[in-house]
């Protein structure tokens, strides 16, 4: 679990400034060699807690980084496609994954509106996900046709949810703005599967009657 910094750092500071406008006031020379012993004692104490404090900063930096590192590898080297949505629908932010599945580099991907990817007589099938979710917070899946880069037309599974006041990868939501996340999956495959054993069957019993 990662910790977090707390604000001991800035307890610690204005201690340190508290007790040095109290040390200011006084005047070295009326000071008593216990008392000068004493504030030496309180330096080196406030100094050694900075120090923990700062070696515990680093640590969390550390981890943070590594975490940071971790989600990274995993976001775009996941085997199905992410895609991070604003509540406008306009793609924030794409996964390696997803940028293969259309054909095009991430970046462009990026600040283009989810609805000009989906194939036009299937975007009211998006926009009712996208109403429900937005009505309910529930999860929703649906499937639909999307367009590549290069004009092929291909089915996909989507996987939605939204989280309100949820931190992106790369950027902070601003309060109120609801992200959406979308999984994609490629079941091109699967629909043409599905066809054939439709058309299967049927041909099987009209041979039988002939």
């Amino acid at each position: 679990m990662i910790k977090t910094p707390t604000g001991s750092g800035q307890a610690l500071r204005q201690r340190a400034e508290n007790n040095l406008r109290v040390h200011e006031a006084v005047n070295p020379e009326n000071l008593s060699p216990s008392e000068i012993k004493q504030l030496f004692h309180e330096l080196r104490v406030h100094q050694i807690e900075l120090e923990v404090q700062n070696e515990e900063l680093r640590r969390t930096e550390h981890e943070l980084e590594c975490s940071r590192a971790r989600y990274f590898d995993l976001y775009d080297l996941a085997p199905v496609g992410y895609l991070t949505l604003s509540e406008q629908g306009l793609i924030k932010e794409a996964n390696l994954a997803a940028a293969t599945m259309f054909g095009v580099v991430r970046s462009a991907l990026v600040k283009l509106p989810i609805s000009q990817i989906i194939l036009k007589e299937d975007q009211n099938t998006y926009y009712l996900c996208r109403r429900e979710i937005l009505k309910t917070g529930k999860p929703q899946a649906c499937e639909l046709r999307m367009v590549k880069g290069d004009g092929t037309v291909f089915w996909t599974c989507l996987e939605i949810r939204a989280n309100q006041d949820t931190a992106t990868t790369s950027e902070q939501a601003s309060e109120g703005e609801v992200i959406i996340y979308v999984v994609l999956s490629d079941i091109t495959e699967r629909k043409r599967a599905d066809e054939e054993s439709i058309i299967t069957p049927n041909a099987s019993l009209k041979w039988k009657r002939n």
